[in-house]
């Protein structure tokens, strides 16, 4: 074994970035290698395949695995990962080699100590480490594998941390210096790992350097499980982690923002190690060394890095360019916490920070069995998911930690307590605030701390049974890496004076902190408070004497927090719900003011301290703070006239006066099962008809959650949970179908749906299936990006009735019709539902019916879904639904034939031979103003000020569907006020958003000599060079026309080769999304969809503005095109000035793929951070490309319908093939390609 390199590493770490090295399966997929090479002699026979599984070559082919490691060694890597990220027995089990880990490990280990020694005797310089890799296995303990079921999990934390015991000892004994954790993408999954490895600690009597890696799965900057950077790191901070960072999922650039969250959140070195960019549609991974190296060293700029390398697709070509990049690099700067202000970190899926100068902290109280008749109810009848609703109350009403208590006779409190967590995490409105668990019994603390990801509390700890035992059970708590409250209770009972509760606070804050590695800060003392106001004499100091206790051991312990059960204070006034309310307010007030962080309370039910009658105030206060002999009875004389006037707080339940039929949708919209077997039952009963009460209520409900989720005003989770409902009432429904609707009931069959290869958009395909599962068929869900065969191969071994293909973007049409082809090809005759946003009737029938003999259906959107479903699937009605539906395709078709046969087109050379021209032609008195600058500039940051006065708000309301002129739309009768309201709370919203810079707007502009030739743009480097550097091809109108004596092209607004005349345009990306995603993010967590929506239409219109804001600098200063130019905001936006700036993939200019040059030209990626998906959409969306014209005259105008002439000669000057062409202008199209 290795000694401790800690200290060695922390010390080189003070003085340069270190590196890591780059992907293990991307270097061995590069050898093709065969199934023979992972089988060697040994496993000849082995009864499974083994072509894949890494892991196993360490026994096979070592050599490999020591090549492999040497190649990084010599590109510089500081530290070499171990090949071993699925050596684990949860992963190695599906190749059957499980009983192999101990020595896959151990050689994995041995292998790159040997490539070390290699390096070494080659003359290489170290030092050099030996990382062993741990991988995320292929569970995971935070989420259920059976969406029906969200509380199952088909493993145990116990489970997982054994699984990583046996790799993590291996990996030691084979001679790791380093155990690396990556790739977490459930931190729950970590902790057991983390468990695992503090045990062998222990058991060795040493430690070794832990580095930690999560992976955040796109661009909400969120892990797989739903945390926050910050949240992950609070979660496994306990292992004192020699580094924190992020790995795998996204390329450099998208984990720039997220890396400096983690940076600002973690006092210890931050690692980063990201993929080579994306995958495409073919796996392979696109940004190149140069690349990566220039983004990570950006981030060594910025002080945000101590350790680098590269997850999938990284090469060694890819770690020596980034070492050469951070050879003058210095290092991130460790700033440790201030000892003097220690903060206490908790988290759920977000992170929750209490310092001394917090507020104070409401625990929510109602998740107690002993504290709720209710939840005590539901717990015992085991309806779990109405004793969720009561945690989510508690959050909604302020609760910022929600304690859960199990404990009662008759329960099994660990059982209870697992089954009751593993639903709440599933709900994540309430799993993104801290839990504190609850409990008298360590048993069920300890299972309650195998199902939290985050950060949670233990209540609680107490020295009652002595030292050895509290201690015990202290570091336990700390392996698994939660706070703990500690009650001031002894071996000689409960404090109930404020000596002995100062006594047993000193006592067990030296005992965790001497003995049991706490941190003060991961301390919360409980000092006890009881009941006063009882008659009692002996009682009448209580509340006095822990408010006492705690203004002393508050100025004693700095950094612990301080907790309490509120409602013990006022327990002998049972009952009367007002008084207790006044006394809980007022000893807060009281307790607040002397040091207490948190307490646990209904948070709904508190009164605000200066709204408490003053005559009950006076009394209350003259009990809690002792002031007078006869306090307990004056309260008692005025208690009794208060009865009855609680604030508790009251759930809205006026829907339930509506109609059941009502009652049902509403249950749906919203998510809510308490009431569905009772409404279901009754509906039943009224109607006599099992199958209406779906096709009626029930299903205008799900299909007004399909409508508020395809609108973005409601989010998945919301959706699994309506479908809960409906599996729900149709499980009412279910005898009574059989019985009664027996031939309906065996119409359902299997549908298999897919979002098609080169497509990751799934939103409608979600909600299409929710609602199909719903309506009783069986749904398979493939996923995005699924290729054809594997479509094609799972149709056929399920035994599909149906496919559905689904897809947003314009190329996945064209996929779709490749699957109809294949499926043609095959004399398959399974129906086909196309669904997504490009997808219509008219392509339905134009391009994929024709491919394809059996019946395909377009389904405009999911309530549909099932109508379509059933008019294939059942035998009555079938064939006239089919017939129907090829009639009414070639209706469209001949109707598309009969227009394109009546637009007369001009020949190609004729439409060139009038081109548009100047007045008085290409002449001296036509030429442009000299530019003042040539080249490429970039605005990183545009001051939104500066751009606000250039929104279209027209646009902006238009988006709202408020259709009409702004601003006559404000003064609308029908629809004014409401406008008027919306621009009132958009404009408050765009306050926040610069003043909270949660935007930012970007762009990137170039300017440069240019000049036509026929059709084309040629673009050149410098004024006088006789060859361009880019031609960026031209469309032109064909179509006959009468009126106007030319036909337009883009390349009319530039001068031709030859005239005489200098000239020179502009093509520019702007962006007003930077910062959007976090930004809708924030609200959507917190259940603000309408703030979510506004953020996002005014990030639209931000970016509009921003490229508006960019033309007139370039007209008035850079370009100096218009210098005089003074139009006030409301004419730049009516388009007053002179000059166009038309975007590709719109009318003049329709071929979206010339983007693809801009940013080539611009670096729009690397200036601005905004990128092109495969099918060049711009992301962040809300951004803007398009040319600058100059020229006066220029105008908007379409090219109109392409001719087959025309198609051939762009697709020729623009280096496509015909059909590729057609593909990417297939809108756009006078004829119908072959």
């Amino acid at each position: 074994m290795q000694p401790d390199k800690t200290v060695e590493l922390q010390n080189l770490m003070k003085n340069r970035i270190l590196l890591l090295d780059g992907a293990t399966g991307t270097w061995f997929q590069s050898k093709k290698l065969k199934e023979t090479d992972y089988r060697g002699k040994r496993f000849e026979s082995h009864f499974k395949d083994l072509l894949g599984n890494h892991e196993m070559l360490n026994l096979t082919r070592p050599d490999l695995v020591r090549e492999f490691h040497i190649k990084f060694l010599e590109a510089g890597a500081d530290i070499i990962e171990t090949n071993s990220f699925n050596g684990t027995s949860l992963s190695q089990k599906d190749y059957g080699t499980n009983n192999l880990v101990s020595e896959l490990n151990q050689i994995a280990a041995e292998n790159a100590r040997a490539a070390v020694h290699q390096f070494y005797q080659n003359g290489g310089i170290g030092p050099k480490f030996v990382a062993g890799v741990l991988g995320p296995t292929s569970k995971t303990l935070s989420i259920s594998p059976k969406v029906e079921n969200p509380g199952y999990r088909d493993v145990t934390f116990e489970e997982v941390s054994i699984a990583y015991a046996e790799s993590a000892r291996a990996l030691l004994e084979g001679g790791a210096d380093i155990l690396l954790i990556e790739t977490v993408f459930d931190a729950l999954n970590a902790k057991a790992a983390i468990h695992a490895i503090l045990g062998l600690f222990e058991e060795y009597g040493r430690r070794w350097p832990i580095m930690i890696s999560g992976t955040i799965t796109d661009a909400s900057g969120r892990t797989l499980t739903g945390q926050t950077p910050e949240a992950f790191w609070y979660s496994v901070a306990h292992a004192q982690p020699l580094s924190i960072g992020l790995n795998c999922a996204l390329g450099a650039t998208d984990l720039v923002p997220h890396i400096r969250v983690l940076s600002e959140a973690a006092d210890i070195p931050i690692s980063v190690h990201p993929n080579a960019g994306l995958p495409d549609e073919e796996g392979n991974y696109n940004d190149t060394p140069e690349h990566m190296a220039r983004v990570l060293g950006e981030m060594a700029d910025k002080g945000l890095v101590n350790i680098v390398g590269g997850c999938c697709g990284t090469r060694p070509e890819h770690i020596k360019a980034i070492r050469d990049r951070m050879e003058n690099c210095l290092p991130r700067k460790i700033i440790s916490g201030d000892s003097f202000h220690p903060v206490t970190f908790l988290s759920g899926l977000e992170a929750l920070e209490i310092d001394d100068e917090s507020l104070f902290v409401n625990v929510g109280e109602r998740t107690n069995v002993s504290g709720s008749r209710k939840f005590a109810r539901l717990i015992r009848d085991k309806k779990y998911e109405e004793a969720v609703e009561i945690a989510r109350h508690q959050v909604e009403n302020g609760a910022q930690i929600v304690d859960v208590n199990i404990d009662d006779a008759l329960l099994d409190a660990p059982e209870e307590m697992t089954a009751f967590l593993n639903l709440l995490m599933a709900e994540p409105d309430v799993a993104r605030v801290p839990i504190m668990i609850d409990s008298s019994r360590f048993t069920a603390l300890e299972a309650g701390l195998r199902c939290l990801q985050g950060k949670g509390i233990v209540n609680s700890l107490s020295l009652k049974e002595g030292e050895d035992k509290f201690l015990d059970q202290a570091r336990l708590v700390r392996r698994y890496g939660a706070a703990a409250v500690v009650m001031a209770f002894d071996e000689d009972g409960q404090a109930d004076t404020r000596e002995r509760k100062v006594n047993i606070g000193r006592r067990a804050v030296k005992l965790l902190t001497e003995k049991a590695g706490f941190p003060r800060e991961d301390i919360i003392l409980d000092l006890n408070v009881f009941a006063v106001a009882t008659g009692i004499p002996e009682h009448s100091r209580y509340a006095l004497d822990f408010i006492d206790a705690l203004t002393i051991l508050k100025k004693e312990l700095p950094g612990v927090r301080f907790s309490v059960g509120i409602s013990n204070v006022s327990f002998s006034f049972r009952g009367n719900n007002a008084v207790r309310e006044a006394m809980h307010t007022v000893f807060l007030y009281y307790a607040i003011k002397a040091g207490l962080s948190m307490g646990i309370v209904n948070a709904g039910q508190l009164e605000v301290y200066d709204e408490v009658k003053s005559e009950l105030r006076e009394r209350i206060e003259d009990v809690i703070l002792a002031r007078r002999s006869d306090a307990d009875d004056r309260l008692l004389d005025i208690a009794e006239s208060y009865a009855g006037r609680g604030k508790a707080s009251v759930e809205d339940l006026s829907w339930r006066e509506s109609s059941v039929e009502n009652r049902l949708t509403h249950a749906l919209v919203k998510g809510i099962a308490g009431w569905v077997e009772e409404d279901v039952e009754e509906a039943r009963v009224k109607s006599g008809d099992a199958l209406g009460i779906i096709e009626g209520p029930l299903m205008d409900g799900l299909n007004r959650v399909g409508e508020l989720f395809g609108s973005g005003k409601m989010f998945l989770p919301q959706v699994v949970k309506s479908a809960r409902v409906m599996k729900r009432a149709v499980g009412v429904l279910q005898p009574y179908l059989e019985k009664d609707q027996a031939a309906e009931l065996s119409s359902r069959g299997r549908i298999l749906m897919a979002t098609v290869k080169g497509d990751v958009h799934d939103i409608g395909k979600n909600i299409a299936g929710v609602v199909l599962q719903c309506n009783g068929y069986e749904v398979e869900d493939m996923g995005v990006m699924v290729p054809l065969e594997d479509i094609l191969h799972r149709a056929e071994e399920w035994n599909a009735d149906l496919i559905g293909l689904s897809g947003l973007i314009t190329p996945s049409l064209d996929e779709m019709v490749k699957v109809a082809a294949e499926l043609e090809s095959r004399g398959w005759d399974i129906p086909l539902l196309i669904g997504g946003a490009t997808t219509s009737p008219a392509h339905t029938a134009l391009k994929i019916a024709p491919s394809y003999s059996a019946p395909v259906f377009h389904v405009k959107d999911a309530s549909m879904a099932p109508s379509a479903a059933a008019a294939l699937i059942n035998p009555e009605g079938r064939d006239e639904s089919v017939a129907k539906n090829r009639e009414d395709q070639e209706r469209i078709r001949v109707d598309k034939k009969n227009r394109i046969e009546s637009k007369v087109h001009v020949d190609l050379e004729s439409a060139r031979s009038t081109p548009w021209i100047p007045q008085g032609g290409w002449t001296a008195e036509n030429q442009l103003p000299v530019p003042g600058f040539t080249g490429v500039k970039t605005f990183s940051d545009i001051p939104l000020e500066d751009i606000v006065p250039l929104i279209d708000w027209g646009f902006f309301l238009y988006a709202w569907d408020f259709k009409g002129k702004y601003p006559a739309i404000l003064d609308d009768p029908e629809r004014g006020e409401e406008a008027r309201n919306l621009l009132r709370d958009a404009r408050s919203w765009l306050d926040r958003v610069i003043a909270g810079k949660l935007l930012k707007a970007a762009a990137v502009v170039g300017i440069f000599p240019a000049h036509s030739a026929g059709d084309d743009i040629l673009l050149y480097n410098g004024e006088g060079r006789s060859e361009p550097f880019k031609v960026l091809p031209q469309m032109r109108q064909t179509g006959q026309k009468e009126k106007t004596p030319y036909y337009l092209s883009q390349a009319d607004w530039v001068a031709p080769v030859g005239s005489g005349v200098r000239d020179w345009i502009g093509i520019f990306a702007a962006t007003g999304g930077l910062g959007e995603k976090a930004a809708v993010q924030a609200r959507v967590d917190v259940d603000d969809d309408y703030g979510a929506l506004i953020i996002k239409a005014l990030a639209d219109r931000i970016g509009e503005a921003a490229a508006e804001w960019l033309h007139r600098y370039v007209r008035r200063e850079l370009w100096g095109s218009s210098p005089d130019e003074t139009l006030k905001p409301e004419q730049i936006i009516a388009g007053e000035y002179d000059g166009v700036r038309p975007a590709p993939g719109y009318p003049p200019c329709p071929d979206h793929t010339m983007k693809r040059d801009f940013f080539e030209i611009l670096g729009v990626k690397e200036a601005i951070g905004v990128s092109l998906t495969e099918s060049s959409m711009m992301d962040p969306s809300a951004s803007v490309c398009a040319y600058l014209f100059a020229r006066p005259g220029a105008q908007y105008f379409s090219v109109g319908r392409i001719s087959e002439e025309q198609l051939s000669d762009y697709a020729q000057r623009r280096g496509m093939d015909k059909t590729e062409a057609e593909r990417w202008l297939g809108a756009f199209l006078a004829y119908e390609p072959a």
